[in-house]
């Protein structure tokens, strides 16, 4: 779903991904009609323009010093709103993060689209651009956060807590920087599949005939595009080389296996996607879902491990920008990035908090065995672009259009 339109408008719809890119979220949806009808609902005219308002004057690093942290609070308290955007509760722990930090701060937050795909929130940023309700922070893929910080349309700023971000992670300006991340894995409703793969290889199986299906189409979804880069890695490919997997699922596609569908805790119980690939941190959080309504196994593919993140980003011309500074600030602080982990994703700060003695046993323990993430490289920019390109041209061999 993608990202999480297609990543979980399937989701939402019942059905993304809840954000499954259809609009990710039409992706999430199975497609894409609520996301789509969320989009529509957001971005159409207003006559309601943003109110005269302007960020404290803090700099790119606003957070840093004490004196800082408390100008953007008084700002933000002023504001008094935080307007958010294709954000699930369900999705990484938001649910729970955007309660504390409602409670934590007193402000109101306006939650738009929340199955929506990561392009449905870039079109909101430059369709409702003046308005009071556009958004003021976004999360987004790396790929869709680089294209937007060329158009331009993000503020630059680093947190409080900058500095401990691997540089792997984040826009050296500030315009974008990773939150959290997942790998591919592969969730099976064991009782619908009879049996289950822990492998890319697994899928091939006859008897996995019309059950696999992927988030979202990787041509819109980040999580469709992270599940066909992790087959390829599987299949002989590199960060280099993500046609193999592409040649995997076209092979998947012939024999049946492979599911057009995008996928979402709704199809899952429906028993129309018994098996899916989707992000680990929404595959943990489905067993909690799905616990005495059907037997759900979660593995990574120790054959294919893909990393991926998603992106915070400030809305350059935001209705109200110090409540989206204070927003960034309380998302990497230590209770933030916990609460990341809470949610089964791996929060970005996740090195420095265990350097420092941070991490509850319970909360490390609850991740699968941590030598699966040992030696993951995320891709750079340029390998993102080569792929979204070998996507977008050769993806038609499995979708048909």
């Amino acid at each position: 779903m993608d990202e999480r339109m297609i990543e979980r408008l399937a989701q939402a719809a019942g059905g993304p991904t809840t954000r499954s890119e259809v609009l990710r979220r039409a992706l999430l949806a199975g497609v894409g009609l609520s996301a789509i009808g969320g989009l529509a609902a957001a971005c159409g005219s207003s006559d309601t323009a943003a109110p005269a308002t302007s960020a404290v004057d803090t700099g790119a690093a606003g957070g840093s010093t004490a004196s800082a942290m408390d100008a953007i609070v008084a700002g933000a308290k002023t504001e008094g709103k935080l307007n958010v955007i294709a954000l699930p509760h369900d999705w990484a722990n938001y649910g729970e993060i955007i309660t504390a930090f409602k409670a934590k701060y007193g402000l109101t937050m306006d939650e738009a689209n929340p199955n929506g795909s990561s392009a449905d929130e870039i079109t909101a940023v430059q369709t409702l651009k003046g308005q009071d309700r556009a958004p003021d922070v976004l999360d987004v893929s790396p790929a869709k956060a680089q294209d937007a910080a060329n158009l331009p349309l993000f503020m630059a700023y680093q947190n409080a807590n900058w500095a401990t971000i691997p540089d792997g992670m984040k826009e050296p300006t500030g315009l974008w920087v990773g939150d959290y991340y997942g790998v591919p894995a592969i969730g099976v409703n064991v009782d619908k599949a009879g049996g289950e793969p822990k492998a890319f290889a697994d899928l091939k199986d006859p008897k996995y005939k019309n059950m696999v299906a992927l988030n979202g189409d990787p041509r819109k979804s980040g999580s469709g595009l992270a599940g066909v880069w992790a087959a390829s890695l599987a299949n002989g490919g590199s960060l280099d080389d993500i046609g193999p997997g592409i040649d995997f699922f076209v092979a998947l596609k012939a024999s049946g296996n492979f599911v057009p569908t995008d996928a979402t805790p709704a199809t899952v119980q429906s028993g129309q996607t018994p098996i899916t690939i989707d992000w680990d941190y929404l595959q943990l959080s489905y067993s909690k879902e799905f616990a005495g309504k059907l037997t759900w196994k979660v593995n990574v593919p120790t054959d294919g491990v893909y990393p991926q993140y998603y992106c915070q980003a400030i809305n350059a011309t935001a209705p109200h920008p110090n409540a989206a500074k204070l927003w960034q600030e309380f998302l990497y602080s230590d209770e933030g990035q916990l609460l990341f982990l809470k949610g089964f994703s791996h929060p970005a700060r996740y090195a420095d908090l265990v350097a420092n003695n941070k991490v509850p046993a319970d909360l490390a323990a609850q991740l699968p065995d941590a030598s699966i993430y040992a030696n993951i490289k995320f891709a750079t920019a340029a390998q993102i672009d080569a792929a979204k390109a070998k996507i977008g041209t050769d993806w038609v061999k499995v979708a048909g259009s």
